[in-house]
């Protein structure tokens, strides 16, 4: 009787898979028409992968395509996933991962900045500390009256977190997010 050692290694096994859960920014590039947006959501939504940030805008006038910049989170396979199954809608003529290229040609991050819109209200010294703390993180004053004020902030999505969450003790109101725009290192482009 032939026994086989069920113990020994699989040839199917033999590759390292990672389940740590990593965010990657994804760039696409996509028809500029009515409802590739949704078919783009939808793909995410049908099948419970999250967006953490999402930008859209037209890039190329004269040819009617859109950029769209989408931030997400999983395990490799599942960012895998993600990036093939985008590839395989109609509208999309072309998705790339920011992140992969970047770690490939030996840099932390593709190029990622936010803006943010940020009301803050108070008198007194909580005032001059916003003003203050706005002025060390760069922020700039967009709108003012003797009650509020609105900053306006750019920068890294955790420049942009930590920032909001300082302004919280200091009469935080509102924020409003532009979400990522992302762009890759080098001469290279889409």
């Amino acid at each position: 009787m032939n026994a086989q050692n069920v113990d020994a290694p699989s040839a199917y096994f033999l590759a390292e898979v990672s389940n740590e859960v990593e965010t990657h920014t994804l760039a696409l590039l996509v028809d500029n028409e009515p409802g590739v947006l949704a078919r783009v959501i939808g793909l995410f939504s049908g099948r419970g992968y999250n967006i953490d940030s999402l930008t859209v805008s037209e890039t190329e006038h004269e040819n009617h395509l859109s950029r769209i910049t989408i931030v997400t989170t999983g395990t490799p396979m599942i960012i895998e996933q993600i990036r093939h199954q985008l590839d395989r809608l109609v509208p999309v003529h072309r998705v790339t991962d920011l992140t992969v290229r970047a770690l490939r040609a030996k840099q932390d991050k593709p190029l990622e900045r936010e803006l943010a819109l940020v009301k803050v209200t108070g008198t007194g010294e909580k005032r001059l500390e916003a003003l203050r703390l706005g002025d060390a993180f760069r922020a700039t004053v967009i709108d003012a009256t003797t009650e509020h004020f609105v900053f306006e902030i750019t920068g890294r999505t955790s420049k942009i977190e930590q920032f909001i969450a300082i302004m919280k003790p200091l009469g935080l109101v509102e924020v409003s997010r532009t979400g990522v725009a992302a762009v890759q290192r080098g001469t290279e482009g889409l």
